[in-house]
């Protein structure tokens, strides 16, 4: 038997195992602290006078015009390309709130619950975008509250295109396309099985094609109450699956999500025609303006509806197909069980009858044979 003393020395080895630099383990172990470096090295940018100009062009939002209102003067913003460098510095944040998210909760939860390797992945996932959705969901119910949708529903499609956004809103959608995009070399850092890539690249391309429509469109109004939907039904369905891996007892929560999922998908419906369909086509500008942002047409509208459409059909479609398939499994359990328990009585029964057979039958010819 080996020294207590060295089995801890070589344990502790192995867990700070060194790899050679920048190779794949080297990266995957050490991505967070790489990126946090790039961070830093462009904060630094800001401290320099030659090199302030470019830091800004990753840290703040680019494009801001000055207008005069009746609250004063007000600093609005519209997109271009350079949002691409704000989107990126941004992604590097997000990948370091990820590492952090994952070291310090989720895995000390995961040590405690002892889940397997495919309920582990499935854990982290949703811890995640648990997470990202409680954050977001919050986020922009407080933009369409300041905004005033809530109040003025009309103001989703009058006097489009909406062009000048303020800075809560482009910085929302800033880090929202951010967000998604980082999700995709995390699918490298986080190792995930290739059996699960294609699910998470469907639903990861689904999000960045509605947020880029809705951005680039200048359709942020009606993006940004659909995705505050969107967000609160996904953070229902993960919350559900963090407290069914937990305690597998816990199904009330599916439930729960079960009626919310559909009605969201009936409002989203209901809302799209009402902006779109009703609203835009109302509207005496129906011309194609790239320069004003214009993209009003008919062709676009029917697009931009069929998108919408086709997307919550699809994810109506998967929604019933997996409550029917899982409605047949328990049916299927509980036939089983009912053949189960009759086999038991069955034996039960005849183990019964086969004692009061020789009870009734060979103990008295012993006792009679005996005296």
């Amino acid at each position: 038997t080996r020294h207590p003393s060295r089995t801890c020395k070589m344990a502790f080895r192995r867990r700070n195992k060194s790899y050679p630099f920048f190779s794949q383990e080297f990266l995957i172990q050490n991505h967070a602290d790489i990126v946090f470096s790039l961070v830093i090295f462009i904060l630094i940018g800001l401290m320099f006078e030659t090199t302030a100009k470019t830091a800004v062009l990753f840290i703040q939002p680019q494009y801001n015009i000055s207008t005069m209102s009746a609250d004063g003067e007000v600093t609005l913003y519209h997109y271009g390309w350079k949002d691409c460098a704000t989107v990126l510095f941004y992604l590097c944040i997000t990948i370091i709130l990820h590492a952090v998210v994952q070291e310090y909760v989720l895995d000390k939860v995961n040590r405690r619950l002892h889940l397997s390797k495919s309920k582990n992945t499935k854990f982290n996932e949703s811890g995640q975008l648990c997470v990202f959705y409680l954050v977001s969901s919050l986020w922009s119910l407080y933009v369409i509250t300041t905004e005033g949708y809530i109040l003025h529903p009309s103001s989703l499609w009058e006097n489009y295109p909406h062009v000048h956004l303020r800075f809560q809103v482009k910085f929302f959608y800033l880090t929202q396309l951010a967000y998604w995009f980082h999700t995709l070399p995390e699918l490298y850092f986080q190792k995930i099985r290739k059996e699960e890539i294609p699910r998470q690249l469907q639903y990861v391309s689904l999000y960045l094609l509605h947020i880029l429509a809705a951005y680039l469109l200048n359709l942020t109004r009606v993006g940004l109450v659909l995705l505050f939907l969107q967000y609160l039904s996904e953070m229902g369905f993960h919350l559900s699956r963090l407290f069914y891996f937990i305690d597998e007892n816990h199904h009330k929560m599916f439930e729960m999500w079960s009626v919310g999922f559909v009605l969201t998908r009936m409002i989203t419906l209901t809302l799209m025609f009402l902006a779109v369909g009703f609203g835009l086509a109302r509207s005496e500008n129906q011309m194609l303006d790239l320069e004003t942002g214009n993209f009003n047409t008919l062709s676009i509208r029917l697009l931009v509806m069929f998108m919408v459409c086709f997307t919550q059909s699809w994810l109506l479609w998967k929604f019933f197909r997996f409550q029917l398939s899982r409605t047949r499994e328990m049916r299927l359990e509980q036939v089983a069980r009912k053949r189960a328990a009759a086999k038991h009585q069955m034996q039960r029964t005849l183990k019964r009858d086969s004692g009061t057979y020789c009870k009734n039958h060979f103990f008295p010819k012993f006792v009679k044979s005996w005296h």
